[in-house]
C-alpha cells in the first residue's frame, strides 16, 4: 500500500509539474505576444496546441500571430478551427473572412463576412462587402500599371522607395556586412535603416549605402520624404533621439516623424516635431507638390480606426500648424497609412478598410469638381499594383509615368519587396456637342463610338453641358457619331495610333445642325422658272420644301466662280421677287484633303463668301438664317481620307448648298 501511495503521489506531482510547465509556457507565449514578438510567440502557442493545453485559446492566439505577421495562408488555416469553437467571439468570423480574402478565396470570404454581420458584427462603412462585383470589375479593368525590374531588393524587408534627382531612397532591414545585428522581435528581422542608391545602379545596396549623417539609429528608421530643393528630410523613427528611448504606458516604443537638414552632404540637426507624442505613433511622412503640407499616418486621439491619414500645414519658417484628419472618405475603422501626393495633387494611400483584393491595398483619391481640395471618393488601383497580400508605400515620379510600391506577395525575394512600375494611362476621347446655329451645348445627345469595322464600341449621352467622355484603346481607328432628335447627325473619324504615352485625351467636338422646319425637297428645277412672270410654271408651291441647286468651288478656294454667280443670281431673283418671305440656310463643305482644322476654316470662308454675295445683290440678311461651314464632315461620296478618287469626285464635295427653312 505504501508503494502504491508513493506511486500515486509521484504521478500527481508529475501532472502538477506538467500543468505548471504548460501554464508557464502560456504565460511566456502571452508575454511574447504582448511584446509583438509574434514569431517566437507562435512557436510557443504551437507547442501548447501539440500538448493539448488550453487548445482553443492557443489556436486563437496563434491565428492572430499569423495575421499580425501578414501571413494569411497560415492565419486562415488556424482561424478555420477557431470559428468552429463553441462560444467563439464573433470578431473571429471577420478575421477569418479577411484571411480568406488574403488567399483569393473571395466567395468563402463573403460567406463568413455575412455570418459575421448576421451574428451582430458591425461592418466598416467602406468594407469589402459593399460591392459584390468588385473582384470581377477590378480584374476586368483595363490595365494601366506594368511592373519593371528592381535591382536593389534583399532577402529582408525593403519598402518606401522614393526617387529624387537620380537617387532612390528606401527603408530596409538588410544589415549584411555588419558584425553585430540587432533584430526586431515582431518578425525577427534586423531593424530598418534608410538607404540610398543611384536609380540606374547595377549593384545591390549594402551597409555602405546607408544615408550619411544622423538619420539611422539603433532602432527603426524610415521611410523618408525630401523637399523639392533637396535640403530637408522628414523621416519615421522609433521614439528614440539623442540616445534616449521613450516608451508609452504599455511599455511600447511608438513611432515619430523627425526632420533633418542636409549639411555638407550629411543629414543632421535631427528635430523632434510637435505633431509627435509619446503615447501614440506618427509615421509615413509625405509632402505635397510645393512642400507646404505634410501628410502622415497616426493613431493619435481623434483617429477613426487603427490609424488614419492626417495633414498639417508647413509655414515658410518651418512651423507646423492646423493639424487635420482627412475624414471619413479616406479613413475607415481599419488602418490607413503610407500617404503620397503626386504632382497633380492626387493622394495615394494604403488601407485594409476599403474594398480591396487582399490585406493592404493601394488607393487613389478622387477630388471634387467644384472644390479641388475636397475628396469625394477613393478608387482601388487594381492589379498588378494590388494583390491578395499587403501592397503599400506607393510613390510616383514627377513624370507621372513611373514609380514604386512595396508588397509581400508571393514570388518576391524577401518578406517585403520593392516593385517598380510604368504607367500607360487610359486614353479617352472627349468633346462637346453644340448646336451649329446658336453654339449652345446639346444635352442628352446620343454619342456612338464605332471601330474601324463599323462595329459599335460604346454608347452614351452628353451631360447638361453637352459634354461626353469615353475610354478608348490605343492603336485603333475610330468613328464617333453624335445624334439627337430634330438634328442632322454629325460624325468624326480619328485614330489613337502612335499616341504618346503621356497623352490621355483626344478631343473630338461635334456640331449638330438643326433639321429645317420644313422637309427637304428634290432639286428646284430652275429651268422651269419664268423670270418675266417671276414664278415657276405650274403650281408655285412646288418650290416649297425644296433644296436649291448647289454651287461648287475650286480646290482650296472660296471665291465665287463666274458660272456659279449666275446660279446665285437665280436665287436672288427667286427670293427678292416671288418669295420674299423665303428663309434659307447656307451650308458649305470641302473635300477630304487637308487637315480637319484647315477644312473647317475653308468651308466657313466659302459659306461667308456665298452669304456676302447674296447680300450684295439685295437679299435681306434676315432671310438667311445662318451660314455654316462643315469642313469635310459631310462628304457625299466615298472619297474620305486615304481613299484614291478622281478630281471630279472630289469636286462634288467642294460645294455650298441652300436649305429652304421657311416659305411664309
Amino acid at each position: 500500500m505504501k508503494n502504491k501511495n508513493y506511486i500515486l503521489v509521484c504521478i500527481a506531482l508529475m501532472l502538477s509539474f506538467s500543468v505548471f510547465s504548460q501554464q508557464g509556457k502560456q504565460k511566456r507565449a502571452d508575454t511574447l505576444f504582448n511584446k509583438f514578438s509574434f514569431i517566437k510567440a507562435a512557436k510557443v502557442y504551437r507547442e501548447l496546441i501539440d500538448n493539448n493545453y488550453n487548445k482553443d485559446y492557443a489556436t486563437r492566439q496563434l491565428a492572430d500571430c499569423y495575421a499580425f505577421l501578414r501571413d494569411p495562408r497560415n492565419a486562415s488555416r488556424y482561424y478555420k478551427n477557431v470559428v468552429n469553437q463553441k462560444n467563439v467571439p464573433v470578431e473571429y468570423y471577420y478575421k477569418y473572412a479577411q484571411s480568406l480574402r488574403g488567399i483569393k478565396k473571395y466567395e468563402d470570404s463573403q460567406v463568413w463576412l455575412q455570418r459575421y454581420k448576421d451574428s451582430g458584427g458591425v461592418v466598416n462603412a467602406n468594407d469589402f462587402s459593399k460591392d459584390i462585383n468588385f473582384i470581377t470589375s477590378v480584374f476586368g479593368a483595363k490595365q494601366q500599371y506594368f511592373l519593371d525590374r528592381v535591382r536593389f531588393n534583399s532577402k529582408y524587408s525593403d519598402f518606401g522607395a522614393f526617387e529624387q534627382n537620380g537617387k532612390v531612397y528606401f527603408a530596409s532591414s538588410r544589415d549584411e556586412g555588419v558584425a553585430i545585428k540587432r533584430v526586431y522581435g515582431w518578425n525577427e528581422q534586423p531593424f530598418l535603416d534608410v538607404y540610398v542608391t543611384d536609380v540606374n545602379s547595377k549593384k545591390n545596396a549594402d551597409h555602405t549605402d546607408k544615408v550619411k549623417g544622423e538619420v539611422n539609429s539603433i532602432y527603426h528608421d524610415g521611410p523618408v520624404t525630401i523637399t523639392k530643393d533637396g535640403k530637408t528630410m522628414y523621416f519615421s523613427r522609433n521614439n528614440f533621439n539623442e540616445d534616449i528611448e521613450v516608451k508609452d504606458k504599455k511599455g511600447l516604443t511608438n513611432m515619430k516623424i523627425y526632420r533633418a537638414t542636409l549639411v555638407d552632404g550629411e543629414w543632421t540637426n535631427i528635430e523632434d516635431l510637435p505633431i509627435n507624442g509619446d503615447n501614440f505613433s506618427t509615421q509615413h511622412p509625405a509632402l505635397n507638390i510645393d512642400d507646404t503640407k505634410l501628410y502622415f499616418a497616426s493613431d493619435r486621439p481623434g483617429t477613426k480606426g487603427g490609424s488614419d491619414i492626417w495633414v498639417i500645414n508647413i509655414y515658410p519658417n518651418g512651423t507646423l500648424l492646423d493639424i487635420e484628419n482627412l475624414g471619413d472618405v479616406v479613413n475607415t475603422e481599419s488602418a490607413e497609412g503610407f500617404p503620397f501626393i503626386n504632382n497633380e495633387g492626387v493622394l495615394f494611400f494604403s488601407s485594409d478598410g476599403h474594398t480591396g483584393l487582399g490585406l493592404l491595398d493601394i488607393f487613389a483619391t478622387i477630388k471634387g469638381e467644384e472644390d479641388e481640395e475636397s475628396i469625394v471618393d477613393v478608387i482601388n488601383l487594381g492589379t498588378p499594383v494590388n494583390s491578395n497580400a499587403d501592397d503599400f508605400s506607393f510613390s510616383m515620379n514627377p513624370n507621372g509615368i513611373t514609380g514604386y510600391f512595396a508588397s509581400n506577395r508571393q514570388g518576391g525575394r524577401g518578406s517585403d519587396d520593392i516593385y517598380a512600375f510604368h504607367r500607360v494611362s487610359i486614353l479617352n476621347v472627349e468633346g462637346v456637342v453644340t448646336d451649329a446655329i446658336n453654339s449652345n451645348p446639346v444635352p442628352n445627345a446620343k454619342i456612338t463610338l464605332y471601330d474601324k469595322d463599323n462595329n459599335q464600341v460604346a454608347y452614351m449621352e452628353t451631360d447638361e453641358n453637352g459634354y461626353y467622355q469615353i475610354n478608348i484603346d490605343r492603336n485603333q481607328d475610330y468613328k464617333i457619331v453624335a445624334s439627337q432628335d430634330k438634328y442632322i447627325d454629325d460624325y468624326r473619324t480619328f485614330t489613337s495610333k502612335n499616341i504618346q504615352t503621356e497623352l490621355i485625351t483626344i478631343n473630338a467636338n461635334l456640331l449638330l445642325n438643326p433639321e429645317p422646319d420644313v422637309v427637304k425637297l428634290a432639286n428646284l428645277n430652275t429651268e422651269n422658272f419664268d423670270y418675266e412672270k417671276n414664278q415657276v410654271d405650274g403650281d408655285s408651291t412646288n418650290v416649297k420644301n425644296s433644296q436649291l441647286n448647289p454651287i461648287y468651288f475650286d480646290f482650296e478656294k472660296y471665291n465665287i466662280r463666274k458660272e456659279y454667280a449666275l446660279e446665285l443670281d437665280k436665287i436672288v431673283k427667286l427670293m427678292t421677287v416671288d418669295y420674299s418671305e423665303m428663309v434659307i440656310r447656307i451650308e458649305a463643305h470641302t473635300d477630304s484633303r487637308g487637315t480637319t482644322e484647315y477644312n473647317d476654316r475653308l468651308s466657313y470662308n466659302r459659306a461667308k463668301s456665298t452669304y456676302n454675295y447674296l447680300i450684295s445683290k439685295g437679299i435681306n440678311p434676315s432671310n438667311i438664317e445662318s451660314y455654316i461651314g462643315y469642313g469635310e464632315r459631310k462628304l457625299i461620296n466615298e472619297c474620305a481620307d486615304g481613299v484614291v478618287c478622281k478630281e471630279e469626285q472630289h469636286q462634288l464635295n467642294r460645294r455650298t448648298q441652300f436649305i429652304v427653312v421657311k416659305m411664309e
